[in-house]
């Protein structure tokens, strides 16, 4: 039985854990997408292409989508706290090398090809970086919280990423149209530190880290001594076992990876991510340029995406276990059709505010909902527990190198016009909105497949 003081530690302790996840891992986001604001006035400045921008972006999400995977297997047996501040220093200080590197071009002091290589050096390293921080996040959930509420704080802690795609535009816009964009990478990096001091201060390994019991026996799972013993029976098991355990992973994710119906869930998160990012990454400069709003406006407007993105992740999972009885596909097949719509109307609508707004809101809904179904859910429900972990590796990889490839090829079409009239949308619109169209019709073929057995 855990004592009074002992349980009023805990709930301070885990509740400050949480705060800074969530909150420190939004500011996290602010050093990841500060890139999106500047895109336009460094081209305007005559520093580098669309097409160069579009490959630093790549380099970017090519890192992470590697370093995802990686860190998720290092955050189990790591110092959390630790690897976290880790992560969002290193992230903190390439933001401000490269605004150091932009003050240096701006001046004359480095070549554009210079610039170009460094900044592609120095963004992938932020990639790297940037996935350290859900990581150990989502590993701080599981050792602080028990079973029976960690789905409720794990769903207001998935608000953290809408949060900082939020302040990512508006802190980071006003910024840049204030000051110049240079100016943006350090503001990205004041915010970061902000991210960092919370993470030193509040972020919490573990319960035994602050000399409170583990959480089995805090939330009362089992007494102490149940846990000694379990744990001491667990450690010899796990040594016994060891081989057999490794063996039945393989088997298990040999199985999950020529299952078509993962594969064919990844594809369509990767055009997901496709028009997602696109529109993270280069919505502002297109708002800019085609429909003639400041660099203030149309970051702003970008900025609504995300803040109503919270509402899409909050309501997807009631969505489908209560109203559609744990049936996800046609809750996906709808969120799919009105990000289509959403795109067209912000594509083609015009350049009155109130659509681009109502474009954004919309939008902003859908993705919120297909992150939640298609970057995850989804996979899940088609594998057995064990092999959730590599279904949830296939889509990861796949949503985050296509958003990485989506940077280029955005890139080279806007510059594959006549430089004299401006980049040219055209192709690029049909692109963004291809993709779109194809994430949703590609899960139809997956309706009748049911949970693999093996």
């Amino acid at each position: 039985m855990v004592d009074i003081k002992t349980d009023k530690a805990y709930k301070s302790r885990r509740m400050q854990t949480f705060l800074a996840a969530t909150f420190g891992y939004a500011l996290y986001y602010v050093c990841r997408l500060s890139m999106g604001v500047m895109k336009q006035p460094i081209i305007d400045a005559g520093l580098l292409t669309a097409t160069q921008l579009g490959v630093i972006g790549a380099c970017l999400y090519w890192t992470y989508a590697v370093g995802k995977l990686v860190n998720g297997f290092l955050a189990d047996s790591a110092n959390i706290k630790r690897f976290m501040a880790i992560g969002i220093t290193v992230s903190v200080a390439m933001n401000f090398i490269m605004g150091i590197l932009g003050v240096s071009a701006l001046n004359g002091s480095i070549a554009n090809s210079a610039l170009f290589v460094s900044f592609c050096i120095f963004w992938a390293a932020n990639g790297w970086a940037q996935s350290m921080g859900a990581p150990a996040s989502i590993v701080s959930l599981s050792r602080w919280f028990p079973l029976k509420v960690r789905g409720t704080f794990y769903g207001i802690f998935s608000a953290s990423h809408n949060i900082g795609e939020g302040l990512s535009f508006v802190f980071v816009g006003s910024i840049v149209a204030a000051f110049g964009w240079k100016w943006g990478f350090f503001g990205a990096a004041l915010a970061g530190l902000v991210g960092l001091v919370l993470v030193l201060l509040f972020f919490h390994d573990s319960p035994e880290s602050k000399g409170l019991p583990p959480i089995e026996v805090l939330s009362g799972e089992k007494t102490q001594e149940e846990y000694d013993r379990d744990h001491d029976s667990m450690m010899q098991a796990a040594a016994d076992a060891k081989q057999a355990a490794r063996a039945e992973t393989k088997r298990m994710q040999a199985a999950v990876i020529k299952n078509p119906g993962v594969w064919i869930l990844a594809l369509s998160s990767a055009f997901m991510y496709m028009s997602r990012y696109a529109i993270n990454e280069w919505g502002t400069i297109f708002l800019q340029e085609a429909k003639g709003f400041s660099l203030g406006e149309a970051a702003t407007i970008i900025g609504i995406n995300p803040i109503f993105g919270i509402i899409g992740t909050v309501v997807s999972g009631w969505l489908s276990d209560v109203i559609f009885k744990g049936d996800r596909k046609y809750p996906a097949f709808v969120a799919g059709v009105l990000e289509a719509v959403a795109l067209a109307l912000f594509l083609y609508g015009g350049p009155a505010k109130w659509v681009n707004i109502l474009a954004m809101v919309l939008f902003g809904i859908a993705i919120g909902v297909l992150i939640a179904f298609l970057g995850g859910l989804m996979a899940i429900d088609l594998v057995p527990r064990k092999a959730s972990g590599a279904a949830l590796g296939i889509v990861g990889i796949a949503s985050y190198a296509a958003a990485g490839l989506q940077n280029i090829i955005t890139g080279l079409l806007m510059d594959g016009g006549d430089a004299a009239q401006g980049h040219d949308f055209r192709y690029v619109s049909i692109f963004w909105l291809g993709a779109a169209v194809i994430s949703f019709l590609l899960p139809m073929l997956n309706w009748k497949r049911k949970q693999q057995e093996i």
